[in-house]
């Protein structure tokens, strides 16, 4: 197969540029090891195998999933060690049970008693002691439980009693994605450690097991100061980011490693529209920035090098169709685009972006070296 070259590339087209990446997963794996305790990279937002061999330091784990589809392709690439962090239902835990079977330790979560009563009861039909963390809730974002909630020890007892493995509990810090700035992030972080420490102190106190105490959103991995009594920091969408991350400040515009290549396709001159072939299914629905300070469309433009071009935003999508126009706040000169211009666009939304395409064209950290393409799968 000859050299792949950005010029080859029929667009739209999914970019990651690997300098960016390498430099966002060394930051958060540094500063994980500076706190003093395990990261556990969230999956998610790749979803593929090449990608994860970047993250993982061994390539076994410790990795995070949000589907048993993910659970089921990363295991076989060699990933063992495994969080499904999405709680679980009665019938998925035939599909865990297999995983384990197969040589890869699955951890479920869960927040109820049904739910554990569920596990316990797949555990010992198995006879596997399928390991299990209770979701603790932080600040009323989605789900978990609280460490004055007595189903909190409910739940523990049956799951210790009833033949499953309590491992411990586990916290998403999600309210922090509408904080803005560095000091927020990291009342968030510590909130959300509060959270954890307080319910792991709980459960020890009445007796059962608290091995991990999980921690994780971007946002608060990044920001964290202190994680005393927490084991493991997760997080997913670092490896790339997006502009959703820049525009709350955990990163800036210039971290962002994904981006689309698209193509100027035709213009509306009397708008200032230039119309590219990159829509809302190149670039996903998601629209992330608009309850931000700043909307950003459906993504800033860049030129085909990925240099920010000021003043443009994709403002519009169609299916297939975007438009490319000033952003209303901007009173500085844009420049025209002839047909056939290459350009990129980055994503307000990492995961969503990604999730519209089925590979990856990597563009090398050592300059003038051929793309490498990564594929990338999806399901449930």
């Amino acid at each position: 197969m000859p050299d792949l070259r950005l010029s080859d590339l029929t667009t739209p087209c999914l970019l990651v540029d690997e300098a960016r990446m390498m430099r966002n997963i060394s930051n958060l794996s540094r500063h994980a090891a500076n706190l003093g305790v395990t990261l556990r990279p969230h999956l998610k937002t790749s979803k593929s195998v090449e990608a994860a061999r970047y993250v993982l330091a061994d390539g076994t784990g410790p990795a995070t999933v949000s589907t048993l589809a993910e659970a089921e392709i990363f295991s076989q690439a060699g990933i063992t060690d495994i969080l499904y962090a999405v709680g679980i239902s009665a019938p998925k835990l035939d599909r865990v049970i297999a995983l384990h079977r197969a040589g890869c330790m699955v951890t479920v979560l869960l927040d109820n008693a049904v739910q554990a009563q569920a596990v316990a009861d797949a555990s010992r039909a198995a006879g596997i002691a399928i390991p299990a963390l209770i979701e603790i809730d932080s600040d009323g974002h989605r789900s978990g439980l609280t460490s004055s909630d007595p189903a909190l020890i409910e739940v523990g007892r049956i799951l210790h009693e009833g033949g499953a493995d309590l491992r411990g509990v586990l916290c998403h810090a999600g309210g922090s994605y509408g904080a803005v700035g560095r000091a927020a992030h990291a009342k968030c972080a510590e909130e959300e450690r509060l959270a954890v420490v307080d319910a792991a102190t709980a459960l020890r106190a009445a007796g059962l097991p608290c091995p991990v105490v999980s921690v994780g959103s971007t946002p608060t991995a990044h920001a964290a100061r202190d994680l005393t009594g927490v084991t493991e920091l997760r997080a997913g969408v670092y490896v790339f980011f997006d502009l959703v991350m820049a525009g709350i400040e955990v990163c800036s515009v210039d971290d962002i490693a994904l981006s689309v290549l698209t193509t100027a396709i035709g213009h509306q001159t009397s708008r200032g529209w230039t119309i590219c072939d990159a829509g809302w299914m190149a670039m996903s629905r998601d629209r992330g920035t608009a309850a931000q300070r700043v909307d950003q469309g459906y993504g800033i433009v860049c030129d085909e090098a990925g240099t920010v071009i000021p003043g443009l935003i994709m403002s519009q999508a169609n299916q297939e169709h975007g438009v490319i126009a000033r952003h209303p706040d901007f009173k500085g000169e844009t420049p025209d685009f002839p047909v056939g211009t290459r350009l990129r666009i980055l994503p307000n939304h990492a995961c969503a972006t990604a999730a519209q395409h089925q590979h990856y064209h990597v563009v090398p950290e050592q300059s003038g070296a051929p793309l490498i393409m990564w594929s990338r799968f999806g399901g449930w």
